[in-house]
């Protein structure tokens, strides 16, 4: 009996794996750095007005970047299969030719890598040509509603971890708790990415927590600077 053999590859998550781990973590670093600087010069209500306008305008640029930077790929992609199937039509043997090619500089024999090449254009040129030509697959085609969806909504729980702490915590202390927790978010989602994405836990700890520190305490003392100030 034939059974269908089927695989989950951790490259199925590119598109919406990135958009959502860069919002959470912009979410998380943009409105904890925001917070601890309006902090160091300001009280709770200042804050929490800062944080808010902080999540909202985040969220939507990041849906708005998203979708455009996406968008371009995806039209990219387009006019790059719209070429390949106007040059599959002009010169198909030309074409045979290129694919034959690729999959000789990929390990086969001069014959079976025209023998595949041949059974692939007879089942499905152009799509043989994307996969393997132009390296677009379902697994990493633009996509760019799923992208700004992602990335909106991983902005907005990342910015609402942070507000939520400035809310509760002791207003004396704010920075403080902000910073703590937010480091803490910061390693959990690092880790929760790198395990979705197949790579290094520790790795993918380190590297959001050792940006996030930096940009919080850079803008710690931008606000304690502007405090003293004014």
């Amino acid at each position: 009996m034939e059974r269908y053999h089927r695989e989950e590859h951790y490259v199925a998550r590119v598109g919406w794996l990135r958009a959502a781990v860069l919002g959470a973590n912009d979410g998380i670093v943009s409105t904890a750095s925001l917070i601890v600087g309006v902090a160091a010069a300001s009280g709770r209500a200042e804050v929490l007005i800062a944080g808010a306008a902080g999540l909202a305008a985040g969220a939507l640029s990041m849906a708005a970047g998203e979708y455009v930077s996406v968008s371009s790929q995806a039209d990219t992609e387009r006019a790059d299969i719209t070429r390949e199937a106007a040059e599959i039509a002009a010169d198909p043997q030309e074409e045979l030719r290129a694919l034959s090619g690729i999959y000789e500089r990929r390990g086969l024999s001069p014959e079976l890598a025209a023998e595949v090449a041949a059974a692939l254009h007879e089942k499905d040129a152009l799509g043989a040509h994307v996969r393997d030509e132009l390296g677009i697959s379902e697994h990493t085609e633009a996509k760019p509603l799923v992208a700004a969806g992602a990335s909106a909504l991983t902005f907005a729980v990342g910015a609402a971890l942070p507000l939520v702490t400035a809310a509760m915590v002791p207003e004396a202390s704010i920075s403080l708790w902000v910073t703590v927790l937010s480091l803490i978010f910061l390693a959990v989602l690092g880790a929760v990415g790198a395990r979705a994405g197949g790579a290094s836990v520790w790795r993918g700890v380190l590297r959001v927590t050792f940006w996030g520190a930096v940009a919080m305490a850079v803008t710690a003392v931008v606000g304690k600077l502007f405090g003293a100030v004014v």
